[in-house]
């Protein structure tokens, strides 16, 4: 899947001038990309649409004018853009109380080793950004990428078809699975290459 470029990047001041048209399509493009695994754990499967949306967004909210901020902006959310044959996802762990936020990300420490991606007979572990690991908690939202191996398209929505392709958590404090199928399955499938 192609990077964003600079070229790409509205300014600041003709972004506002289109967001409130924009908004309502990239809402429902991320809406159409969510997992939820129980009542604390969501995907959101990026693609270059929705990292061109977030890109946009952060320079808006951080008022970012100098070439230099909206680049290391680019370069950061570039690296949410899936390659090759994964998928790739801002996965957020959600608790509305703060207390007992803190109390679970501190539990969940170790996570990067439990999370797999189901394909058919097999599973392949999630490959997380180490900068955002900490031995004491884990960060409520992480980058994560899942590697399909050779898995094309058509297997892809095969497996999907037929219930065999999902995400699963087999964390001592937190144990989840969810499935990737129907129109979710579909929208991934476009971003295999």
């Amino acid at each position: 899947m192609k990077l964003i470029a600079t070229e790409e990047i509205l300014s600041l001041r003709d972004y506002e001038r289109v967001r409130a048209r924009l908004r309502p399509l990239f809402i429902h493009e991320k809406a159409n990309r969510r997992l939820s695994l129980g009542s604390h754990l969501t995907f959101l499967f990026e693609n270059a649409q929705t990292v061109w949306y977030q890109i946009q967004e952060m320079i808006r909210t951080e008022k970012l004018e100098t070439a230099e901020a909206i680049a290391h902006e680019i370069e950061t959310y570039n690296e949410l853009i899936p390659r090759g044959n994964e998928l790739s996802a801002t996965m957020l762990l959600e608790y509305e109380d703060a207390a007992h936020r803190d109390a679970a990300l501190r539990r969940l420490v170790g996570l990067e080793n439990h999370l797999w991606i189901v394909a058919g007979d097999g599973r392949e572990r999630a490959i997380f950004d180490t900068r955002q690991m900490d031995t004491e908690r884990i960060s409520s939202v992480q980058f994560v990428k899942f590697p399909l191996g050779k898995l094309d398209r058509e297997e892809f929505l095969a497996l999907a078809d037929s219930g065999r392709l999902g995400i699963e958590v087999d964390h001592p404090s937190l144990a989840a699975r969810g499935s990737i199928g129907g129109s979710l399955a579909r929208f991934l499938a476009e971003d295999l290459s």
